[in-house]
């Protein structure tokens, strides 16, 4: 069985204010929290607890930790975030000599990952990707393909990753790519539907949640919307007044002290994809 690792640190700057409030990784994808999706679609490649999935935290670590409980092993990050690369290296003696599925917090990938593993080599490092227009993310090896936060990693890579800040691409990517051994798959070989979505803007962001919704606005069952919505998310506890109507945009917050912030799909920053 792989050992599962979902990547959970990130500050979520460019959610502010939203991420003021709790960690990006707590912030609901039609009202599940976005750690307990990417929990939910590792389950059946490394299965569940804290000995088979761990769960990286930084900002906002208590809260991430008590959220998560014993449903994994939490690695909480002391000082500076260690990136993509280090929270696999501070996680080498848990990991144990098994390959890795990793995937990203932020990663909305609907139809999960049941078929990465898949025929798999166990020496080669593979990358789920979606396609886009352009050169994408790795032109020398495959033009128009960007990665989207789910990958398998063996042992033979994972052991000697740093623990200091640095990122995966940088650090063992980019070696891999030199001596042609990085494997990239499409989310329509792997996945029971081809969306996949990072949602590190209020737009993007906006956009999982109204893919999630059917279209629709998303509302947790303990807000309490008075006025109308349209194509928006309302937080839990969150408060729409009667005089208010909103489009587009996300409410947050309470009653005496509401957050709203801007998230119109069409000023998505291009990490929305499909193939």
């Amino acid at each position: 069985m792989l050992a599962g690792v979902v990547l959970a640190a990130g500050a979520g700057t460019r959610l502010r204010p939203l991420t003021l409030l709790r960690p990006k990784a707590l912030c609901p994808i039609g009202t599940v929290p976005m750690v307990d999706s990417a929990l939910a679609r590792l389950a059946g490649l490394s299965g569940v607890g804290v000995d088979d999935v761990a769960v990286n935290a930084h900002a906002f670590a208590p809260l991430v930790a008590e959220h998560v409980g014993d449903r994994a092993h939490v690695s909480v990050e002391a000082g500076r975030a260690r990136g993509t690369a280090g929270a696999l290296g501070l996680l080498r003696d848990w990991i144990g000599g098994r390959s890795v599925v990793v995937t990203n917090a932020d990663a909305y990938l609907p139809g999960g990952l049941g078929a990465l593993a898949q025929d798999w080599d166990g020496e080669r490092c593979r990358l789920l990707c979606s396609t886009v227009a352009g050169a994408g993310d790795f032109p020398s090896v495959r033009p128009g393909l960007r990665y989207v936060g789910a990958c398998l990693l063996p042992w033979a890579a994972v052991r000697s990753l740093p623990t200091t800040p640095s990122g995966l691409y940088e650090v063992l990517w980019q070696e891999e790519i030199a001596r042609g051994r990085l494997e990239l798959v499409t989310l329509a070989g792997v996945a029971a539907g081809s969306v996949a979505i990072d949602c590190g803007t209020p737009a993007d962001y906006l956009a999982a949640n109204l893919h999630a919704g059917g279209g629709r606005s998303v509302v947790d069952p303990t807000a309490v919307v008075a006025g109308t919505v349209e194509r928006c998310v309302v937080w839990d506890g969150a408060y729409v007044g009667p005089d208010e109507h909103l489009v587009e945009s996300i409410r947050a917050g309470t009653r005496t002290a509401p957050i709203t912030v801007p998230a119109s799909p069409t000023a998505a920053d291009g990490g929305s994809w499909t193939s």
